[in-house]
């Protein structure tokens, strides 16, 4: 068994600390460090999107928050016809996976390969939202991951120890070991290779030299919501118009091959406050020697914070039945965290939208594997993310105004009091929103003609060729991604000791 990837080595120290991600992403050295097509829902701005280029992929990059999404979100997969991933199929698969520091019980496992802990750190503006979030009748809840996600709480991040928890330290690190497993690092795969319609390796790239590598059982992608579908269409596998546009011979005209592309959209309103927070402590230098020193000695403080500490998920209209918006709370406030923290204490309150109608898609844009594909997300394009978006404002706007938070509020930075209608707000919205991280759906699971892979991960139309990764999701879950992607992985582990067998 041979495993490439295209990054290298999980060497870089900043990857292992969970503060980290502020000097990895947008680090070419280990981020793919892909951008998206202007997009007309954003006033035609271009933005980041970070993916992770080393060993442990984006769980490397990530922001470290454990969210599985809703049970309705995997009984909605299998009701599109993916059986055998409704919610009570998928949870052994993430109890499998996790080492959860409170220990096992119905919803949760022990003794996996995932560290799954409590944050490490508090701060009273945390504290403040959460009491004021209750006090509007939003739920407190200590486990989004358990009977009910609904509520107001702490993140859980995937820890271990007070380090990071990636895909690489958690299950490659251990798997190492065993003689069947090959692992080549700055391997960049540009190619499937088939005989017929049977996949039997793949072309990769190593050290400017181009190499073939046979696969004795299968071939299996895991290059993620961008780097899957690329590869397929490159190979000849996708939308017959957009290969022959660009000069690949058509294979297996699969269109649903890099469309469905979905994503959470963030919006984060900014608060000044009369109460210390981090941007004040990482600001002195003698308090932010005193973080590191702290982190050393004891693996807590504020290097050992994930991208968020406080989570709510709430309802941006009152008739919803479940929570339709996601809530990341953060004791700071920067435009970009990786260039330092603004100089006044605040605080961001950032909202998502969980399950968007948008869709956009993923396609090359050459025959040249090493140019990036054309990434459009087509935020907002509908009505309904629209309406959410400005709904989701107002919610966080409520709670900020609700005591004991609301003592501590001086002011609305961004987007500003003054911004009252939905006009104004959305308007603010289309300029200022960026992505959460959260690409997903360009090789979907299903049996529709759109449906790129069948429920057991297999390309359609392919023979011995699977798609293992978060572009598999028919519909993006309703929370983080990392948790459901790992599921995915699992269960796609047991498909495959089954074949094999």
């Amino acid at each position: 068994m041979a495993l490439l990837e295209a990054g290298g080595r999980d060497w870089n120290p900043w990857i292992h600390v969970p503060v980290g991600y502020f000097k990895t992403m947008h680090d070419p050295r280990v981020d793919w460090c892909y951008r998206t097509v202007p997009d007309p829902g954003l006033e035609g701005r271009s933005i980041e999107w970070p993916r992770g280029k080393v060993l442990g992929g984006s769980s490397a990059l990530n922001g470290l928050l454990y969210i599985r999404g809703q049970r309705e979100d995997y009984d909605h997969w299998q009701s599109l016809g993916n059986g055998g991933w409704s919610y009570q199929d998928v949870l052994p698969y993430f109890k499998r996976s996790e080492d959860q520091e409170r220990g096992a019980d119905q919803y949760h496992g022990s003794g996996g390969p995932l560290g799954v802990s409590d944050i490490r750190i508090r701060r009273s503006i945390c504290d403040q939202f959460i009491e004021s979030a209750v006090a509007l009748g939003i739920p407190a809840n200590d486990d989004f991951n358990g009977l009910d996600q609904d509520g107001v709480g702490y993140f859980q991040l995937t820890l271990r120890r007070g380090l990071r928890c990636s895909t690489a330290t958690g299950f490659l690190k251990p798997a190492r070991k065993r003689p069947n497993l090959t692992v080549l690092t700055g391997a960049r795969v540009t190619q499937v290779e088939f005989d017929g319609h049977t996949a039997v390796g793949v072309r990769v790239q190593v050290g400017g030299e181009q190499r073939s590598v046979r696969a004795r059982a299968q071939v299996v992608l895991s290059a993620g919501a961008i780097g899957s579908p690329q590869l397929l269409q490159l190979s000849g596998v996708g939308p017959g118009d957009v290969l022959r546009e660009h000069g690949i011979e058509v294979l297996h005209d699969l269109p649903g091959v890099g469309e469905n592309l979905q994503d959470h959209l963030q919006v984060r309103s900014v608060y000044t406050c009369s109460i210390p927070t981090l941007n004040d402590e990482v600001n002195n230098f003698f308090r932010r020697m005193g973080i590191g020193i702290q982190f050393i000695l004891t693996r807590t403080g504020p290097m050992s914070m994930g991208a968020s500490q406080v989570c709510a998920f709430t309802h941006s209209a009152p008739d919803l039945k479940r929570p339709d918006i996601q809530f990341h709370i953060q004791p700071l406030s920067s435009d970009n965290p990786g260039h330092g923290l603004d100089h006044f204490s605040a605080f961001t309150s950032s909202v998502c939208q969980l399950r968007p109608e948008s869709r956009g898609h993923v396609r090359v844009q050459s025959p040249d594997p090493m140019a990036s594909p054309t990434i459009f997300a087509n935020y907002l394009d509908s009505s309904v993310d629209r309406q959410v978006a400005v709904a989701g404002v107002r919610v966080g706007r409520r709670i900020a105004r609700t005591a004991p938070l609301s003592q501590s509020v001086t002011d609305e930075r961004e987007p500003g009091w003054a911004l009252e209608s939905d006009e104004e707000i959305l308007a603010w919205v289309r300029a200022r929103a960026t992505t959460i991280y959260h690409p997903v759906g360009t090789c979907k699971m299903g049996l529709d003609a759109d449906a790129v892979v069948d429920p057991r991960l297999r390309v359609r139309g392919i023979d011995r060729l699977m798609v293992v990764d978060a572009s598999i999701m028919p519909t993006i879950v309703s929370g983080n991604t990392n948790a459901p992607t790992i599921m995915i992985a699992e269960k796609a582990a047991d498909m495959m000791r089954e074949r094999s067998s």
